[in-house]
Protein backbone atom coordinates (compact mmCIF):
# COMPACT_ATOMS: atom_id res chain seq x y z
CA UNK A 1 0.00 0.00 0.00
CA UNK A 2 1.16 3.53 -0.85
CA UNK A 3 1.79 5.96 2.39
CA UNK A 4 0.44 9.50 1.53
CA UNK A 5 2.87 12.20 3.15
CA UNK A 6 0.58 14.69 4.37
CA UNK A 7 3.00 17.47 4.24
CA UNK A 8 4.08 16.48 0.15
CA UNK A 9 0.11 16.51 -0.10
CA UNK A 10 -0.09 20.19 1.23
CA UNK A 11 3.39 21.59 -0.57
CA UNK A 12 1.90 20.35 -4.04
CA UNK A 13 -1.71 21.52 -3.15
CA UNK A 14 0.36 25.16 -2.18
CA UNK A 15 2.01 24.50 -5.10
CA UNK A 16 -1.01 24.80 -7.71
CA UNK A 17 -2.20 27.71 -5.85
CA UNK A 18 1.05 29.71 -5.10
CA UNK A 19 1.48 32.99 -7.41
CA UNK A 20 3.46 32.40 -11.06
CA UNK A 21 6.89 33.30 -10.46
CA UNK A 22 8.01 36.79 -12.42
CA UNK A 23 10.13 34.10 -15.24
CA UNK A 24 7.20 31.61 -15.52
CA UNK A 25 5.12 34.75 -16.56
CA UNK A 26 7.85 36.22 -18.70
CA UNK A 27 7.71 32.70 -20.40
CA UNK A 28 4.24 33.49 -20.69
CA UNK A 29 4.04 36.46 -22.58
CA UNK A 30 6.92 35.50 -24.82
CA UNK A 31 5.09 32.53 -26.23
CA UNK A 32 1.49 34.44 -26.22
CA UNK A 33 3.34 37.22 -28.35
CA UNK A 34 4.37 34.50 -30.72
CA UNK A 35 0.99 32.51 -30.74
CA UNK A 36 -1.10 35.60 -31.70
CA UNK A 37 1.17 36.58 -34.70
CA UNK A 38 0.16 33.17 -35.85
CA UNK A 39 -2.08 32.63 -39.02
CA UNK A 40 -4.10 29.65 -36.99
CA UNK A 41 -6.14 30.28 -34.36
CA UNK A 42 -5.84 27.73 -31.86
CA UNK A 43 -8.86 26.53 -29.51
CA UNK A 44 -7.08 25.13 -26.11
CA UNK A 45 -8.91 21.60 -24.39
CA UNK A 46 -9.67 22.71 -21.67
CA UNK A 47 -10.19 18.88 -20.17
CA UNK A 48 -6.28 18.51 -20.81
CA UNK A 49 -4.02 21.14 -20.76
CA UNK A 50 -3.30 22.21 -17.41
CA UNK A 51 -5.41 19.42 -16.09
CA UNK A 52 -4.07 19.49 -12.10
CA UNK A 53 -5.66 23.08 -12.18
CA UNK A 54 -9.34 23.74 -11.73
CA UNK A 55 -11.04 24.46 -14.93
CA UNK A 56 -11.36 28.35 -14.62
CA UNK A 57 -7.99 28.15 -13.81
CA UNK A 58 -7.37 26.31 -17.14
CA UNK A 59 -9.13 29.02 -19.33
CA UNK A 60 -6.71 31.94 -17.54
CA UNK A 61 -3.34 30.08 -17.59
CA UNK A 62 -4.68 29.64 -21.69
CA UNK A 63 -5.95 33.52 -21.71
CA UNK A 64 -2.04 33.76 -20.28
CA UNK A 65 -0.62 32.09 -22.59
CA UNK A 66 -2.06 33.70 -26.09
CA UNK A 67 -4.82 31.80 -26.92
CA UNK A 68 -8.23 33.20 -27.16
CA UNK A 69 -10.58 30.17 -27.27
CA UNK A 70 -11.53 27.27 -25.70
CA UNK A 71 -13.37 24.02 -26.49
CA UNK A 72 -14.60 21.15 -23.81
CA UNK A 73 -16.31 18.05 -23.60
CA UNK A 74 -19.72 17.63 -21.79
CA UNK A 75 -21.33 20.92 -20.33
CA UNK A 76 -23.19 19.47 -17.59
CA UNK A 77 -20.49 19.04 -15.15
CA UNK A 78 -19.37 22.64 -16.10
CA UNK A 79 -20.04 26.14 -13.98
CA UNK A 80 -21.88 27.53 -16.78
CA UNK A 81 -22.10 31.12 -14.61
CA UNK A 82 -18.03 30.82 -13.69
CA UNK A 83 -17.57 30.58 -17.65
CA UNK A 84 -20.29 33.12 -18.76
CA UNK A 85 -18.65 35.63 -16.40
CA UNK A 86 -14.93 34.72 -17.66
CA UNK A 87 -16.10 35.41 -21.06
CA UNK A 88 -17.97 38.82 -20.06
CA UNK A 89 -14.92 40.05 -18.11
CA UNK A 90 -11.74 38.20 -20.11
CA UNK A 91 -13.27 37.84 -23.46
CA UNK A 92 -12.12 34.44 -23.97
CA UNK A 93 -14.55 32.74 -26.43
CA UNK A 94 -15.82 29.13 -26.18
CA UNK A 95 -15.31 27.33 -29.30
CA UNK A 96 -17.22 24.26 -28.88
CA UNK A 97 -18.06 21.69 -26.50
CA UNK A 98 -19.48 17.73 -26.48
CA UNK A 99 -23.75 18.08 -26.96
CA UNK A 100 -24.13 14.27 -26.94
CA UNK A 101 -21.74 11.44 -26.88
CA UNK A 102 -21.13 8.01 -27.81
CA UNK A 103 -23.32 6.48 -25.40
CA UNK A 104 -26.51 6.44 -26.06
CA UNK A 105 -25.75 5.89 -30.02
CA UNK A 106 -27.16 8.36 -32.61
CA UNK A 107 -27.16 5.32 -34.28
CA UNK A 108 -30.29 4.08 -32.84
CA UNK A 109 -33.55 5.25 -33.29
CA UNK A 110 -34.95 4.50 -30.01
CA UNK A 111 -32.49 7.48 -28.86
CA UNK A 112 -33.66 10.00 -31.37
CA UNK A 113 -36.48 11.43 -28.81
CA UNK A 114 -33.70 11.78 -25.45
CA UNK A 115 -31.33 12.88 -28.40
CA UNK A 116 -33.67 15.78 -29.15
CA UNK A 117 -34.48 16.72 -25.60
CA UNK A 118 -30.60 16.63 -24.66
CA UNK A 119 -29.54 18.83 -27.30
CA UNK A 120 -32.33 21.22 -26.81
CA UNK A 121 -30.74 22.06 -23.51
CA UNK A 122 -27.29 21.73 -24.63
CA UNK A 123 -28.49 24.78 -27.26
CA UNK A 124 -29.59 26.74 -24.50
CA UNK A 125 -26.27 26.23 -22.42
CA UNK A 126 -24.20 27.29 -25.84
CA UNK A 127 -26.17 30.28 -25.95
CA UNK A 128 -25.86 31.08 -22.40
CA UNK A 129 -21.54 31.29 -23.13
CA UNK A 130 -21.80 32.47 -26.48
CA UNK A 131 -20.57 29.18 -27.73
CA UNK A 132 -21.47 28.31 -31.83
CA UNK A 133 -20.93 24.89 -32.26
CA UNK A 134 -21.38 21.84 -30.43
CA UNK A 135 -19.98 18.15 -30.87
CA UNK A 136 -22.06 15.49 -31.60
CA UNK A 137 -21.28 12.00 -31.86
CA UNK A 138 -22.76 9.08 -34.43
CA UNK A 139 -22.12 6.41 -31.65
CA UNK A 140 -21.23 3.06 -30.85
CA UNK A 141 -22.10 -0.23 -32.61
CA UNK A 142 -25.76 -1.38 -32.05
CA UNK A 143 -26.46 -4.99 -32.38
CA UNK A 144 -28.34 -6.56 -35.60
CA UNK A 145 -27.53 -3.83 -37.48
CA UNK A 146 -25.46 -3.00 -39.87
CA UNK A 147 -22.89 -0.34 -41.02
CA UNK A 148 -25.08 1.21 -43.82
CA UNK A 149 -28.48 1.35 -41.25
CA UNK A 150 -26.74 2.78 -38.40
CA UNK A 151 -25.74 5.83 -41.05
CA UNK A 152 -28.89 5.94 -41.97
CA UNK A 153 -30.37 6.31 -38.30
CA UNK A 154 -27.91 8.80 -37.66
CA UNK A 155 -29.11 10.77 -41.11
CA UNK A 156 -32.98 10.39 -39.29
CA UNK A 157 -31.37 11.79 -36.28
CA UNK A 158 -29.31 14.52 -37.06
CA UNK A 159 -32.57 15.49 -39.44
CA UNK A 160 -34.17 15.96 -36.16
CA UNK A 161 -31.76 17.92 -34.75
CA UNK A 162 -31.45 20.67 -37.05
CA UNK A 163 -34.00 22.68 -36.41
CA UNK A 164 -33.29 22.93 -33.01
CA UNK A 165 -29.76 24.27 -33.68
CA UNK A 166 -31.16 26.23 -36.51
CA UNK A 167 -33.95 27.67 -33.77
CA UNK A 168 -30.41 28.21 -31.54
CA UNK A 169 -28.34 29.25 -34.12
CA UNK A 170 -26.07 26.90 -33.15
CA UNK A 171 -24.18 24.49 -35.29
CA UNK A 172 -24.06 20.56 -34.67
CA UNK A 173 -20.63 18.74 -35.73
CA UNK A 174 -20.75 15.22 -36.62
CA UNK A 175 -17.53 13.91 -35.41
CA UNK A 176 -16.27 10.39 -37.08
CA UNK A 177 -13.83 8.28 -34.96
CA UNK A 178 -10.64 6.02 -35.88
CA UNK A 179 -11.34 2.47 -35.07
CA UNK A 180 -7.31 1.93 -35.24
CA UNK A 181 -6.53 3.07 -32.06
CA UNK A 182 -8.76 4.62 -29.92
CA UNK A 183 -12.38 3.55 -31.01
CA UNK A 184 -13.14 0.38 -31.81
CA UNK A 185 -16.67 -0.46 -32.43
CA UNK A 186 -17.79 2.80 -33.12
CA UNK A 187 -20.02 3.13 -36.41
CA UNK A 188 -18.60 6.20 -38.29
CA UNK A 189 -14.73 6.37 -39.17
CA UNK A 190 -13.47 8.86 -41.90
CA UNK A 191 -14.69 11.61 -43.55
CA UNK A 192 -16.49 9.86 -46.90
CA UNK A 193 -18.71 8.08 -44.42
CA UNK A 194 -19.68 12.23 -42.74
CA UNK A 195 -19.63 13.92 -45.86
CA UNK A 196 -22.35 11.77 -47.18
CA UNK A 197 -24.21 11.90 -44.41
CA UNK A 198 -23.77 15.94 -43.79
CA UNK A 199 -24.85 16.57 -47.22
CA UNK A 200 -28.24 14.19 -47.03
CA UNK A 201 -29.49 15.99 -43.89
CA UNK A 202 -28.39 19.15 -46.13
CA UNK A 203 -28.39 21.73 -43.50
CA UNK A 204 -26.35 24.92 -42.55
CA UNK A 205 -26.35 23.80 -39.25
CA UNK A 206 -25.32 20.25 -39.54
CA UNK A 207 -21.58 19.84 -40.42
CA UNK A 208 -18.31 18.15 -39.53
CA UNK A 209 -16.02 18.38 -36.78
CA UNK A 210 -12.89 17.46 -38.76
CA UNK A 211 -10.35 15.98 -36.13
CA UNK A 212 -7.33 14.92 -38.44
CA UNK A 213 -5.72 13.06 -36.02
CA UNK A 214 -8.41 10.07 -36.31
CA UNK A 215 -8.87 11.22 -39.86
CA UNK A 216 -5.21 10.22 -40.25
CA UNK A 217 -5.96 6.99 -38.79
CA UNK A 218 -8.68 6.36 -40.69
CA UNK A 219 -8.29 6.88 -43.67
CA UNK A 220 -5.14 9.34 -44.50
CA UNK A 221 -4.41 11.71 -47.51
CA UNK A 222 -5.15 14.67 -45.02
CA UNK A 223 -4.99 17.90 -47.62
CA UNK A 224 -6.88 16.07 -50.22
CA UNK A 225 -9.84 14.73 -47.98
CA UNK A 226 -10.17 18.16 -46.62
CA UNK A 227 -10.75 20.06 -50.15
CA UNK A 228 -12.74 16.99 -51.33
CA UNK A 229 -15.40 17.64 -48.42
CA UNK A 230 -14.43 21.28 -47.32
CA UNK A 231 -18.72 21.82 -47.88
CA UNK A 232 -19.09 20.34 -44.72
CA UNK A 233 -16.31 21.62 -42.32
CA UNK A 234 -17.33 23.49 -39.79
CA UNK A 235 -14.72 23.01 -37.14
CA UNK A 236 -11.03 21.01 -37.10
CA UNK A 237 -9.17 19.58 -34.77
CA UNK A 238 -5.66 18.38 -34.36
CA UNK A 239 -3.25 15.80 -32.62
CA UNK A 240 -0.35 13.74 -34.15
CA UNK A 241 0.23 10.10 -34.15
CA UNK A 242 0.75 7.88 -33.00
CA UNK A 243 0.67 9.55 -28.93
CA UNK A 244 -2.03 11.55 -29.77
CA UNK A 245 0.15 14.70 -28.39
CA UNK A 246 0.58 18.15 -29.45
CA UNK A 247 1.29 18.92 -33.65
CA UNK A 248 5.75 18.21 -33.90
CA UNK A 249 5.82 15.14 -32.53
CA UNK A 250 4.99 12.00 -34.65
CA UNK A 251 4.54 11.43 -38.44
CA UNK A 252 1.88 14.24 -39.46
CA UNK A 253 3.53 17.06 -41.15
CA UNK A 254 1.46 19.44 -39.90
CA UNK A 255 3.06 22.78 -41.83
CA UNK A 256 1.72 21.81 -44.77
CA UNK A 257 -1.61 20.85 -43.48
CA UNK A 258 -2.11 23.53 -41.83
CA UNK A 259 -0.84 25.66 -45.02
CA UNK A 260 -3.54 23.73 -46.84
CA UNK A 261 -6.14 24.57 -44.24
CA UNK A 262 -5.49 28.33 -44.79
CA UNK A 263 -4.81 27.44 -48.79
CA UNK A 264 -8.68 26.21 -48.68
CA UNK A 265 -9.89 29.31 -46.61
CA UNK A 266 -10.63 27.67 -43.39
CA UNK A 267 -10.75 30.40 -41.04
CA UNK A 268 -12.02 28.84 -37.58
CA UNK A 269 -10.51 27.85 -34.25
CA UNK A 270 -8.20 24.15 -34.47
CA UNK A 271 -8.79 22.38 -31.57
CA UNK A 272 -5.98 21.72 -29.70
CA UNK A 273 -7.08 18.00 -28.23
CA UNK A 274 -3.96 16.38 -27.90
CA UNK A 275 -2.50 15.74 -24.83
CA UNK A 276 1.23 17.91 -24.11
CA UNK A 277 3.37 15.38 -24.36
CA UNK A 278 7.05 17.30 -22.49
CA UNK A 279 4.59 19.58 -20.18
CA UNK A 280 2.19 22.79 -22.09
CA UNK A 281 5.05 25.01 -22.52
CA UNK A 282 7.13 22.58 -25.06
CA UNK A 283 3.92 21.64 -26.42
CA UNK A 284 3.48 25.68 -27.19
CA UNK A 285 6.71 25.80 -28.79
CA UNK A 286 6.34 23.03 -31.25
CA UNK A 287 2.58 24.47 -31.96
CA UNK A 288 4.29 27.40 -33.17
CA UNK A 289 6.76 25.03 -35.04
CA UNK A 290 3.90 23.59 -36.64
CA UNK A 291 1.72 26.39 -37.63
CA UNK A 292 4.85 28.31 -39.02
CA UNK A 293 5.08 27.64 -42.86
Amino acid sequence: MIQLDRRAILAASAALLAPRSARAQERAAASADAVRKLKVRFAVNGEIWWSKLPFEQRVERSLEHGFEAIEFWPWRNKDLAALEKLAKDRGVKFAQFTAWGFEPGLCNPANHAKAVEEVREACKAANRIECPMMTIVAGNDQKGMTRDEMHAHVTAGLKLLAPIARDHNVTLILEPMNGRVDHPGHCLYGSEAAVRICREVNSPHVKINWDLYHMQLAEGDLCGRLKDGLDQLAYVQVADTPGRNEPGTGEIFYPRVFRALDELGYKGFVGLECWPKDGEERAIERLIAAATW
